[in-house]
């Protein structure tokens, strides 16, 4: 499947880009780029790959299956929409839609043209992630309780600024999905949100999100990109015991790093031994090896289900339910109360 990527900048660069190359049955066909840095950028990285200067050049060109909208998020939507109507598949990086009707309405779009939509939420294949939906699927903890998830990253710099930016809607998506992934539907939300004044408006800058899943599970998400911190953290308690750790975003790191998954998929994705984390039972405590973090198999699903009809690994309506969930943490902390779904 040719997949183009419709903007270069860190998203495109570093999460999208990479990860079709490696991906089975997926090439790496088209780029959209606009500022002279950036094709330059596109260019050095991919020098057999055509630069397009607009969505709709790509699409007059030829050169795609399906798009990857990876665009600031105030530009996706219009993006989506074109190139549902000229009949190609789309992957919309998060938030994929301005809110949950924005969401259902690029669903019922994609629907009736027949083409695949589906949402990059990309961190459910996290080397954490994977770790602990593992333990959780072996029935390792039991039923499972609560799950406290923490991201804090010291990147004031990447926090998209003003009233259509912000942290909920970034990492926010990431962090719940996650959590909607592992626990299934939300019953309601409870939320704190704190803001600092940028340039460009008021900006959501942290968060804390309490989730009462309708399994009876409770969930707590954080996250900050001001305070000066990097720690990624997971905590989950269940009947028959606890996991807990502590790790470096190790897919990240790698691809910051110049790496590429394609260069090694064997060793890809694995964190070091010394930040595996530590199941708690009766029986003791045990380190957990690793599981693998492929953010590659995104695309070799979404590939899957355009060929076969299956659905994508992540459709519109898992990314609406979250986008809810998100609609829902905003309300609850501009109220001070919970807000049920």
């Amino acid at each position: 499947m040719r997949i183009g990527v419709v903007g270069y900048g860190s998203g495109g660069r570093y999460f999208h880009a990479p990860f079709i190359a490696a991906a089975r049955n997926c090439e790496l066909s088209g780029i959209v780029a606009r500022a002279p840095e950036t094709i330059a950028a596109a260019k050095a990285d991919w020098p057999n790959v055509p630069i397009f200067r607009s969505l709709a050049a790509m699409i007059s060109a030829g050169v795609c299956d399906a798009v990857t909208v990876t665009t600031p998020p105030q530009t996706r939507r219009e993006l989506v929409l074109e190139a549902i109507a000229a009949g190609l598949h789309v992957v919309a990086d998060k938030p994929f839609a301005p809110d949950a009707t924005g969401a259902i309405e690029l669903d019922a779009a994609a629907k009736a043209k027949g083409v695949v939509l589906g949402v990059y939420h990309n961190r459910r294949y996290d080397a954490d992630m994977q770790t602990l939906s593992q333990l959780v699927e072996a029935g390792r903890l039991g039923k499972i309780w609560s799950v406290y998830s923490r991201m804090d990253l010291d990147e004031p710099g990447s926090l998209d600024p003003g009233p259509t930016g912000g942290l909920l809607r970034d990492l926010g998506s990431h962090v719940v999905d996650q959590m909607l992934f592992l626990l299934g539907p939300v019953a309601s939300v409870d939320a704190q949100m704190d803001f600092i004044d940028l340039p460009a408006g008021l900006t959501d800058a942290s968060f804390n999100i309490t989730l009462r899943h309708e399994s009876g599970a409770h969930s707590h998400v954080s996250a900050s990109k001001v305070n000066h911190i990097a720690a990624r953290e997971f905590r989950a308690y269940g009947a028959l015991g606890s996991y807990v750790s502590s790790t470096t975003d190790v897919q990240v790191q790698s691809i910051l790093a110049g790496k590429r998954p394609i260069d090694n998929l064997a060793y890809w994705g694995f964190e070091p031994e010394a930040n595996w984390g530590t199941l708690h039972t009766y029986a003791g405590a045990a380190q957990i090896p690793s599981a693998q973090g492929r953010y590659h198999d995104y695309y070799e699903s979404f590939e899957l289900a355009v060929r076969t009809g299956s659905p994508p690994p992540v459709t519109a309506e898992a990314g609406s339910r979250v986008l809810a969930v998100l609609d829902a943490a905003r309300k609850s902390a501009k109220e001070g109360n919970s807000v049920e779904l």
